[in-house]
């Protein structure tokens, strides 16, 4: 049997994120967590357990908050982002982030809301803005859908439609890593179902994290899983192993829905 060779494109080393006095997550030694190129790991647990802290976590995104203290290491291909003269920016280029709800600017155009993070980077040529826009939209399965009405405000577009359209405009500006903070939540089945396959195309191009309540969404598209619980990673592996054979007696708890 052959085993596949798993690179680590990312990873956490003692991870503690603290507002104040009060550690968001972390607890019990820090989070260590292999983030593997090329596929999706899923981040469960209750709300509040730390799993967007975390998130926010592998792209500086805790910077924009002042009471917000983060000790330990993230490492993108082994260089610590949190180094001494790292330009959060350029991290945050490299690694980017979707939210739960749709973000599309509104009173953008469709191609203006793809066009946004080029442009605040200094991409200011109309072909090469043009090529970036249309693969992205293609990328995001959104092309066929919008391309003869690139120019309409982005508030024309369904709600899926505008989380796709997010999507393309993190896939821009050409991350490494994807970020994805509940970005079903708010959307109906079809929605999700064209979101979910969505990522599964995507893995091949970049890697990517998710944060989901649902777990039956982590056990249909993630590689692999971790499960958080009251500020502490608890359990981390193969999706189908922690899903079919949990090692931690709170993970098996959680999964089978006595507590959550």
């Amino acid at each position: 049997m052959v085993t596949e060779a798993l690179d680590v494109h990312m990873e956490s080393r003692r991870l503690v994120v603290r507002y104040g006095q009060r550690v968001g997550v972390g607890l019990g030694g820090g989070v260590t967590l292999p983030i593997y190129r090329h596929k999706i790991t899923a981040l469960i647990g209750p709300s509040g357990c730390g799993k967007t802290t975390f998130l926010r976590a592998l792209n500086r995104m805790h910077d924009l908050t002042p009471i917000a203290k983060v000790d330990g290491e993230v490492l993108l291909d082994g260089e610590n982002i949190y180094a001494p003269g790292v330009d959060p920016v350029l991290v945050r280029r490299r690694v980017g982030m979707v939210f739960q709800k749709p973000t599309a600017f509104p009173t953008l155009s469709i191609y203006d809301n793809v066009a946004a993070g080029l442009k605040l980077v200094g991409v200011r040529d109309k072909a090469r803005l043009d090529e970036a826009v249309e693969k992205a939209l293609r990328a995001a399965a959104l092309w066929d859908e919008v391309k003869d009405r690139l120019r309409t405000p982005a508030s024309s577009l369904s709600g899926g439609q505008q989380q796709r359209l997010t999507i393309a405009r993190a896939l821009a500006v050409g991350p490494e890593v994807l970020l994805m903070d509940e970005p079903t939540a708010s959307l109906d089945p079809i929605s999700t179902q064209a979101i979910e396959d969505l990522l599964l195309s995507l893995k091949d191009h970049v890697t990517i994290v998710i944060v989901t309540h649902n777990m039956q969404q982590a056990a249909r598209i993630s590689d692999f899983t971790a499960f958080f619980l009251n500020g502490e990673m608890v359990e981390f592996g193969p999706t189908e192993n922690l899903f079919t054979k949990p090692k931690d007696p709170r993970t098996e708890a959680y999964i089978t829905g006595r507590f959550g």
